[in-house]
């Protein structure tokens, strides 16, 4: 058993708590490698930001359970190398799709786990996540749970169609698992073909597609009923449109790659939504700066010469979302 805070990490309460009641976000930022895990712990650590380091289920078999424990260690001493005197890093599990899978991810020192039962029957899902939740908190392990069902590939997670989340459900559902933190649906989606082309309309200008808004109606009535519940959006990356170009012009291939409006997540920001998922805007940046480094110089073999502009990418990419979209900048709760 490893503990969390054994390796210098928080778990989400306290800055749940506080980005309510502030009227902002804590970014919620994939990684996969080392390279994503510099640019989001120099971005943050920069910027005085609580971050939350996610990693799926296809991500810690990549990266291997072992190796991240002492990766998420290393980004705490990290961050403090950067003059980020008191970082706020939590290590959370995103998508969990089983309970033995969460109970090994408390066990070795996750701070956070999501048990993602949305696509089973609502009793089932309520069992499960109770079940996690009752293991979790015996370790003080915040725990997020899921209603409603999210279009698009991730991972391991895929679904056709998005359904809604029922607002008559959330009371029910939180109540009866004791969750700490509710992902909800409201029309974002999973990857970096959010919509469909049919979905969308046209801008006459560009010719690029423009996305349908977020069912923020659903987001205030689910508001009613929880007020001031910490509520998470999944699947909210923005696809630049500039990374999607570049990746395109350097023989990449994403027609029609659309994702959700950064205007819509400043919205979501500022309400209950205390926690904004972003994933496929990194793997963007990075598709990016490789494809175009080694369009640039197709004799490089050296994977720092192109990892290194990706990380420089990101790093940027990150802190625009971090001040521009989510405002988590200095919202450490000891800023010195």
């Amino acid at each position: 058993m490893v503990s969390y805070k054994e390796l210098g990490l928080v778990n989400t309460r306290d800055m749940f708590s506080r980005a309510i009641n502030g009227g902002y976000a804590i970014p919620a930022f994939n990684f996969n490698n080392m390279e994503q895990l510099q640019a989001i712990i120099k971005a943050s650590s920069d910027l005085k930001s609580p971050v939350i380091l996610q990693v799926s289920k296809g991500a810690r078999n990549y990266a291997n359970p072992t190796l991240l424990r002492y990766m998420a260690q290393g980004a705490v001493a990290y961050a403090k190398e950067l003059g980020c005197k008191h970082p706020e890093i939590v290590l959370h599990l995103d998508h969990g799709d089983s309970f033995e899978l969460c109970k090994n991810c408390v066990d070795l020192g996750f701070s956070s786990v999501m048990i993602d039962g949305s696509s089973l029957p609502y009793d089932e899902n309520v069992a499960l996540t109770k079940k996690v939740v009752e293991y979790a908190h015996q370790f003080d392990v915040t725990v997020e749970g899921e209603l409603g069902v999210l279009a698009g590939v991730e991972d391991e997670v895929a679904s056709e169609v998005s359904h809604y989340t029922k607002p008559e459900e959330v009371i029910d559902f939180t109540t009866k698992t004791g969750v700490d933190s509710l992902a909800i649906s409201i029309g974002t989606s999973h990857g970096a073909y959010k919509f469909k082309p049919e979905q969308c309309t046209r801008d006459p200008k560009t010719g690029r597609l423009v996305p349908p808004p977020l069912a923020f109606d659903v987001l205030d009535e689910i508001m009613k009923k929880l007020p001031g519940f910490p509520i998470v959006l999944h699947g909210s990356s923005s696809v630049p449109q500039e990374y999607v170009d570049i990746i395109n012009a350097n023989g990449g291939k994403l027609p029609d790659a659309v994702g959700i409006p950064e205007e819509q997540l400043r919205k979501a920001s500022k309400s209950a939504v205390c926690k904004i998922n972003i994933d496929s805007d990194s793997r963007l940046a990075f598709t990016a700066a490789v494809r175009k480094t080694l369009a640039e110089k197709p004799a490089e073999f050296d994977p720092r010469k192109y990892c290194g502009p990706a990380r420089d990418l990101m790093e940027v990419m990150y802190k625009h979302k971090i001040i521009d979209v989510l405002g988590s900048d200095n919202k450490l709760a000891q800023l010195d």
